[in-house]
């Protein structure tokens, strides 16, 4: 049993001190997954990497996490995280959304003027959306989407998480993808 394993499972037994020995351990992983996450976000976040860990860090061991989780492993750990790091992004989405943020808006500094493509919210929401039907449909595809492109795992290191060989990871990625381009291209069809 590794030692991030061996802290989760203090932390679901009620260790109070766990909870501080388990960021250390996994800090830099999760710091480096998220800013691959941030990447593919567009410029001008008001959220960065750095919140992005601490806030989904938070919400999964912190003193007011939603319920007390029990971790299997580590693999199922930094699922869980990222997990929590895309309900965070959608939750900003939303929140920019609305019309007291700004709504439709956009902010633009005239010395930071970028040409890069931007991508709608409602694009996220429709992303969002078709994530939560594949999940429904099958829960592995979504959490091979979520490890890959939310966290930036390679398909050997989510092989490894999973418990399965990279080319069943690889090959059920290529499903998902199908799945969601399905989806996102004709929502209104089951």
């Amino acid at each position: 049993m590794t030692e991030v394993t061996q802290v989760l499972s203090a932390i679901e037994h009620g260790d109070p001190a766990a909870a501080a020995q388990l960021l250390p351990l996994v800090y830099d992983e999760l710091r480096k997954l998220a800013a691959a996450k941030m990447a593919h976000e567009k410029p001008g976040q008001t959220l960065d990497a750095t919140a992005l860990v601490h806030e989904a860090y938070l919400r999964l061991v912190g003193p007011n996490a939603d319920q007390p989780q029990q971790w299997d492993s580590r693999g199922h750990f930094f699922a869980a995280a990222a997990e929590a790091m895309r309900r965070i992004l959608v939750e900003n989405a939303r929140r920019k959304g609305r019309i007291r943020h700004g709504g439709g808006l956009e902010r633009v500094e005239i010395d930071e003027l970028s040409f890069s493509v931007q991508v709608p919210d409602e694009d996220v929401m429709a992303v969002h959306e078709a994530l939560d039907n594949l999940e429904r449909a099958d829960a592995d595809a979504a959490k091979i989407v979520k490890l890959h492109y939310f966290l930036g795992l390679s398909f050997e290191e989510i092989a490894r998480l999973l418990g399965m060989s990279e080319r069943t990871a690889y090959r059920t990625w290529s499903y998902a993808r199908a799945w969601l381009y399905t989806h996102l291209a004709n929502p209104a069809e089951p």
